[in-house]
């Protein structure tokens, strides 16, 4: 597995996380404060270097790549997001800790991220199975991960403990190997509506 790729769009390019993204990835989230959210994970300047540490450890030991988000016209960091749970074995990885400033969300750039990352998953990395998991109390979350194509799996009580101490349910979503043409005539449509054909 190549722990260093960079997966480049018309529009947007999805860069390797670094130790020295501390200041791109709060410049990101400080476009809404987006760590005052309670239902995800986004760093805050209190806990980005143990985010930082945490996703890159993972890239170390072959289970986790970790992505920046960027406009490639300006360089500007616009989000985050990761390839994890990387199981090669079994050819399944998950996509998640995905999230973009304020003023990106509901543009092009999330559809073109996530074709990105499938593209990836499923024609480079040969993937069978790509799953999402969201906080079930999450609805927009969950509503933009059924547009993509996923389908939900089911509910995985208290899949995990959040900050505040809340147990959290999780709704789980999946992308299979046969799904994907489909997935990805339906993602090339959406960028085109958007006037970003993605590559």
């Amino acid at each position: 597995m190549n722990n260093s790729v960079s997966l480049i769009g018309q529009k947007i390019r999805l860069r390797p996380l670094t130790e020295q993204d501390a200041d791109a990835l709060l410049l990101a989230a400080s476009d809404g404060e987006l760590w005052n959210i309670q239902l995800t994970n986004i760093p805050s300047p209190d806990t980005v270097a143990q985010y930082i540490n945490i996703a890159i450890t993972g890239r170390n030991a072959g289970t986790v790549l970790p992505f920046v988000i960027e406009e490639i016209a300006s360089g500007k960091p616009i989000g985050s997001t990761r390839l994890w749970k990387i199981d090669t074995q079994n050819r399944k990885l998950e996509i998640g800790h995905t999230w973009l400033s304020v003023s990106w969300q509901r543009t092009y750039a999330n559809t073109e991220a996530k074709l990105l990352l499938l593209t990836h998953a499923f024609e480079v990395m040969n993937c069978v199975r790509v799953q999402f998991t969201t906080d079930e109390l999450n609805e927009k979350s969950r509503n933009a991960i059924l547009r993509l194509g996923a389908k939900q799996e089911g509910i995985v009580r208290h899949e995990r403990i959040m900050p505040n101490g809340r147990k959290r349910n999780s709704v789980r979503f999946s992308i299979i190997d046969e799904e994907w043409p489909e997935v990805r005539g339906n993602l090339h449509s959406k960028l085109q509506s958007f006037g970003a054909v993605g590559g």
